[in-house]
């Protein structure tokens, strides 16, 4: 087997290895899935990988400090703007109220600055439902407590 064969093999077979549930998922969930049949089939793994582009500005471990944002751990179900103490949230956050709900998460993964207008977050937002459902579960994993 040539080299450029064995390497379109190997790259066919780590394909199977991770994200290619992803296609499957999507074609199950049908042209416009809800919140919860999306959290129905959302990868907690998979939400982990994509959380790397919120760890430049968030940490998630226990006891970890805040950086340009906050800690989120145990994030889904606290306050909005009460997730970390020593965080100095922004008016426009602590304005919203409310707690991190599925809504409320999916909506600000979404668009943060449409969900809370003011905010320093300066994250465009994950325009894939089924990323965003994947964050979640992953960030309900990072309950305070969970191990």
């Amino acid at each position: 087997m040539s080299r450029r064969r064995l390497a379109l093999a190997a790259v066919a077979l780590l394909a199977g290895c991770g994200d290619s549930d992803v296609a499957t998922r999507r074609e199950a969930l049908g042209a416009d899935p809800t919140l919860a049949a999306r959290l129905a089939v959302a990868d907690a793994r998979h939400g982990a990988r994509l959380f790397r582009q919120c760890a430049a500005c968030h940490t998630i471990g226990v006891g970890a400090g805040d950086r340009d944002g906050p800690n989120l751990r145990g994030a889904m179900g606290a306050p909005v703007a009460g997730v970390s103490a020593r965080f100095g949230y922004t008016a426009a956050l602590r304005a919203h109220g409310g707690r991190w709900t599925d809504e409320a998460m999916d909506d600000w993964l979404a668009d943060p600055a449409a969900v809370a207008p003011g905010t320093a977050m300066r994250f465009r937002g994950v325009r894939d439902p089924l990323d965003r459902a994947d964050l979640i579960a992953y960030l309900y994993q990072q309950r305070v407590g969970a191990r």
